[in-house]
């Protein structure tokens, strides 16, 4: 009989060491997952598809929100936008929380932040929206994602604030959804992975970094003038990315053409009723596909807002 001491139990003979990394695992023992840029063809996301929470709304303020919203309506367009993803080869996962979840369920992008190793939970900044991260951080590991960390203590994150620049930096900003204690949190898994991450404050009035600017491919940058941090624009620039800025205030503002989902380079899913925007982002060579979410709009949030990415291609080892 093999001693206690000499099995593979205690590392004897018959120990197999577990050599590859948690980035190689992924789409082995784990499911498939994981973003390094924000340009590189879309694979997966995950959506919330609004119910009871959101027809239950009676007072939008107490909601966050901007307007009641026409129930079946906005239903029928977040069904829409989740067949423009389908129809574009993109997998579409759903939360599908086991209880009624607080009325902004709906706007996933700010529950996580996606990384090449799994997903970092965030910890929502109001009270309205407290708890929704359970629901995800469930669903992820329900679809085998990795879950690296949750923010805690008295740290908010919400992931709309977190942006790749390149495989090795991301962009995060505090203000009012991510505290400094958050961000100081994501920063520290970031860098554990051997990442750059550069902090940028958002000035009043700006929600999420999201809202400020968009990168449309490696070398393009979609901006709001006005609203982008300065330290964002001099990252962007010092890396040779080219600015636009968004040439309609009005519609950047009422609706929301700055907060689009980039399918692949220079492809983009965005809110339709943006007729200048579009046309501006056509003649730089972006191809857009637009989707009705006019209703949806008035809970506070757009396209980006909606949806949680799981997966887009990676080059990098």
């Amino acid at each position: 009989m093999v001693g206690k001491h000499t099995s593979a139990a205690y590392g004897g003979a018959g120990w197999s060491p577990r050599s590859s990394s948690l980035r190689d695992e992924i789409g082995r023992l784990w499911g498939a997952c994981g973003i390094e840029t924000e340009w590189e063809p879309l694979k997966a996301v995950l959506l919330h598809r609004p119910g009871a929470e959101l027809e239950a709304v009676t007072d939008p303020n107490a909601a966050s929100m901007f307007e009641l919203l026409d129930f079946d309506r906005a239903l029928a367009q977040h069904d829409a936008l989740a067949r423009a993803y389908s129809d574009a080869g993109v997998a579409v996962h759903y939360v599908e929380p086991p209880e009624t979840p607080p009325p902004n369920s709906m706007f996933v992008a700010d529950l996580f932040f996606m990384t090449p190793e799994g997903a970092i939970v965030g910890r929502p900044a109001s009270s309205v929206r407290a708890g929704e991260e359970r629901w995800v951080a469930r669903r992820l590991a329900a679809l085998g994602v990795p879950i690296l960390g949750s923010v805690r203590g008295r740290g908010t994150f919400e992931g709309a604030d977190a942006t790749w620049v390149d495989p090795k930096t991301v962009l995060l900003a505090t203000g009012l959804r991510t505290n400094v204690e958050g961000a100081a949190q994501v920063k520290h898994l970031l860098e554990g992975m051997g990442v750059e991450v550069i902090l940028a404050g958002l000035a009043f009035g700006a929600m999420h970094l999201m809202g400020t600017f968009r990168i449309l491919d490696r070398d393009l940058v979609a901006a709001w003038p006005g609203r982008v941090p300065y330290a964002v624009v001099q990252t962007l620039r010092a890396r040779g990315l080219t600015i636009l800025f968004c040439p309609d205030e009005d519609e950047a503002i009422h609706g929301m053409a700055l907060n689009v989902v980039v399918l692949g380079p220079r492809r983009i899913l965005m809110p339709a009723g943006n007729p200048v925007t579009q046309a501006f982002y056509e003649n730089a060579g972006i191809d857009c596909q637009a989707v009705e979410v006019d209703e949806l709009l008035k809970a506070a949030g757009g396209i980006g807002c909606l949806t949680g990415i799981l997966q887009r291609e990676m080059d990098s080892a």
